[in-house]
């Protein structure tokens, strides 16, 4: 796989998404590109359980992007070879009448990994800077104080929103969190394609709302909105990447490449030696256990 590609995908400076590719193939077949996965997750889950017995970091993966980016197909593919008490995936949906009590963070902030696990968030704590943006009636449910109408809701507050948001993340960051922010970005014609797809096949149809067509109507605002957050967040410890979604197997590509890639920059995760008395008496505990032979 060209690396050179994936370090392309990292939000560095500011960006403007419509000069951003939403297609790529990294020159590769899809049998090639499935290929390259299946070793891409296989040393992906060996690291894990390596994170896990090293015991001292948590890794967060968060999953952004337009409906039908494929978030869920991509989650199933790149963590196949997890152990499955390694990984856990949380997706985040309209907020319960018990998170509304709490504020927007607080649902995020419990959910999330524990040392030596990852956590993959499917939507995130950014849906409170998207689509409550876009929809800022719905800011109205989170009954804030000094927030009566949407006139109430300026700039201002977004800037403040935009600031708690990096503080959360420079927070966990410090306290051993490792924080991959991947935006799968989609073409409104790839859209349009999978959504007749859903149309079409019985057993896509599940898949489907009226909604998604409403909502679609507003892809230029959501664009703006993605591209502000990319651009205000995208932190050297807490980095955005830009992923071309159009063919979901590259998409899976780009993403377990860039963990796995990234992950071996940390030459402290390791397994830990075993203590000096257990070491020395390995031959004995072997001797032991042969000797139990009827």
């Amino acid at each position: 796989m060209d690396t050179s590609k994936i370090d392309s995908f990292k939000v560095t400076e500011k960006v403007k998404l419509a000069e951003c590719p939403t297609y790529e193939d990294f020159g590769l077949s899809d049998k090639k590109l499935k290929k390259e996965l299946e070793k891409v997750r296989e040393e992906l889950g060996d690291f894990q359980d390596t994170l896990y017995a090293h015991g001292k970091y948590g890794v967060l993966v968060c999953l952004q992007g337009m409906d039908t980016a494929g978030k869920d197909s991509l989650i199933r593919e790149v963590f196949k070879d997890f152990n499955a008490r390694g990984v856990v995936v949380h997706s985040f949906k309209v907020p319960t009448e018990l998170e509304r009590k709490h504020d927007y963070l607080w649902r995020h902030y419990i959910a999330l990994p524990a040392r030596g696990k990852f956590g993959v968030f499917n939507r995130t704590h950014y849906e409170n800077v998207l689509v409550t943006r876009v929809h800022p009636e719905y800011i109205l449910g989170e009954h804030l104080p000094g927030v009566h109408s949407v006139d109430d809701i300026d700039e201002a507050f977004w800037d403040r929103r935009f600031d708690q948001i990096n503080a959360f993340e420079r927070h966990i960051a410090q306290n051993g969190t490792i924080i991959f922010k991947f935006f799968l970005h989609l073409s409104k014609e790839e859209q349009r394609q999978r959504l007749l797809r859903r149309l079409a096949l019985q057993r896509k149809n599940w898949k489907f709302s009226p909604g998604d067509l409403e909502e679609r109507k507003l892809w230029d605002n959501y664009q703006a909105c993605y591209e502000d957050a990319l651009n205000r967040t995208s932190k050297p410890h807490a980095p955005w990447y830009i992923i071309p979604a159009d063919n979901k197997k590259a998409a899976r590509l780009g993403v377990a490449g860039i963990l796995l890639k990234e992950l071996k920059k940390y030459k402290d995760i390791k397994e830990p030696g075993l203590e000096a008395k257990i070491k020395a008496n390995l031959e004995a505990y072997k001797i032991q256990l042969e000797n139990e032979k009827e």
